[in-house]
C-alpha cells in the first residue's frame, strides 16, 4: 500500500496505539485523535477519560506522532445516548457500542478526519476489510477470542472505503507484546469493560438519574409473586445477579431445589409484570426463531435466503440458521438449535464464513 495520510482514533488503550504503531511502521503519515464522548460527570470517580486522554498523549509521544483532542460528546448525546434510553423505557436492552461505530467512531470521527485531510481513518477493532470487484467486506478478527465484527455490522461500504483495522490478522497476546517491546507506556493496562459512558459503574445506579421506577410485581412460570421489581427498565432477559429474590422455599422449582438461581424470562410491559424461572435450560429462555428490525447490510441490499450463522450477542459461538425474508430493513431467523435468552433490543448479526454480512435489531424472539 502507498503511503496515506491516515488518522487514527487513539483511545487510550494498548490496541488503538499499537495500530497506531504498525501504520507508522508502514511508512504512512499518521495523525492521532482522542475521542471525547461523554463530557456529563468528568469529575466522577468512575469517568477515566481524562485519564485515557493522559495515556493516548503519552502514547503519542513516544510514538512521534501529533494528537489532537477532539469532543464528540454532543453528537453522541444526540445520536447514541438518546436512542440507548428510549430503548431502555420501551423495556428493550440496546447495545449503544454497536451504535457508537455505526455513529460516531465511523461517521462523526470520519467526518472529521476526512476534514483533517485523511485518506484513510484507523482504529484498534479486531476485524479485516476486505476489497472484492470493488465492494467491500466486513471480516472477522483472525483471533476468535477478540473478534469485534458483531460491534462493527452495521458499517456500510461508503464507511468500510474508508477504514483500515491494522489488528485483524493479530492475536491480542501479539499485540501485547508488540506494545511492551517497543516501550508503549499502556502495554499492560487492562481492557475496558462494559458500556463506553458508564465505565465500571453500578449500572442500576447509573441508570437511575435518568429513567423514573415503577415498581411492580415479580411472577413465576406458574403465575405466583415471588417478589417485587424496581421498574421493568433496569432488568434484561438472562439476568441471574441483582432480581432480589432467593430461593424461596415455597417457589422451588419442581422436582429441582429451592435454592436452583432464578433467571429472568419475560417482562410484560402491559401489566408492569416481570417474569422469572428457575434453571438456566427452562423453555422460557429458549428461543428458535427471531424477527429482527432497523437492518443494516453491509453490502447494500440484502444477502439472499438461505443457510448462514448468526449471533444473538458478542460472547457466544456462530449459530447455524436459515434466513428468511430478508429486506433491507428486516428478516427472520430460524436456529437449528435454540438460542439461549434472545433478548429484544440486542443485535442479531449475521454470517457467511468469516464475512459479516449485517444484521438487525432483536424485535421478539420466540
Amino acid at each position: 500500500m502507498k503511503p496515506l495520510r491516515i488518522v487514527v482514533g487513539l483511545s487510550g488503550g494498548v490496541d488503538s496505539a499499537v495500530a497506531a504503531h504498525l501504520l507508522k511502521q508502514s511508512g504512512h503519515d499518521v495523525v492521532a485523535v482522542f475521542m471525547k464522548n461523554w463530557e456529563d460527570d468528568d469529575g466522577d470517580e468512575y469517568c477515566s477519560s481524562r485519564q485515557d486522554f493522559l495515556d493516548a498523549a503519552s502514547v503519542a509521544d513516544v510514538l512521534g506522532i501529533e494528537i489532537e483532542h477532539a469532543n464528540f460528546a454532543a453528537d453522541y448525546r444526540d445520536r447514541v445516548f438518546a436512542e440507548f434510553l428510549r430503548e431502555y423505557e420501551a423495556g428493550r436492552t440496546p447495545n449503544p457500542d454497536v451504535l457508537c461505530n455505526a455513529e460516531i467512531k465511523f461517521k462523526a470521527f470520519l467526518d472529521h478526519a476526512l476534514h483533517l485531510g485523511a485518506e484513510k481513518i484507523a482504529t484498534g477493532h479486531y476485524a479485516r476489510v476486505r476489497e472484492r470487484g470493488g465492494s467491500f467486506e466486513l471480516l472477522k478478527g483472525l483471533d476468535p477470542l477478540k473478534d469485534q465484527s458483531y460491534f462493527l455490522h452495521r458499517l456500510n461500504q461508503a464507511q468500510l472505503a474508508k477504514t483500515l483495522f491494522p489488528l485483524g490478522d493479530l492475536a491480542k497476546t501479539e499485540v501485547r507484546r508488540i506494545a511492551a517491546e517497543i516501550g508503549l507506556p499502556n502495554a499492560k493496562k487492562k481492557d475496558s469493560t462494559g458500556i463506553c459512558f458508564i465505565g465500571e459503574r453500578p449500572f442500576r445506579e447509573f441508570l437511575n438519574r435518568y429513567l423514573a421506577n415503577a415498581p411492580g410485581p415479580i411472577k413465576d412460570d406458574r403465575g405466583r409473586t415471588v417478589g417485587e421489581h424496581v421498574g421493568l427498565s433496569f432488568y434484561t432477559l438472562g439476568q441471574r445477579k441483582g432480581i432480589g429474590i432467593g430461593g424461596l422455599k415455597e417457589f422451588g422449582a419442581k422436582g429441582g431445589s429451592e435454592h436452583a438461581p432464578w433467571f429472568v424470562a419475560r417482562k410484560d410491559m402491559a401489566a408492569n409484570t416481570l417474569y422469572v424461572v428457575q434453571g438456566h435450560d427452562h423453555p422460557w429462555l429458549q428461543s428458535s426463531t427471531l424477527a429482527a428490525d432497523d437492518a443494516s447490510w453491509v453490502a447494500g441490499p440484502a444477502p439472499a435466503p438461505g443457510r448462514y450463522s448468526a449471533k444473538t450477542r458478542y460472547r457466544q459461538a456462530d449459530a447455524a440458521c436459515i434466513l428468511d425474508s430478508p429486506t433491507a430493513s428486516d428478516f427472520t431467523l430460524a436456529f437449528d438449535a435454540p438460542q439461549w435468552a434472545a433478548t429484544p433490543g440486542q443485535s442479531a448479526v449475521l454470517y457467511d464464513g468469516e464475512v459479516c454480512l449485517g444484521g438487525g435489531v432483536i424485535g421478539r424472539a420466540g
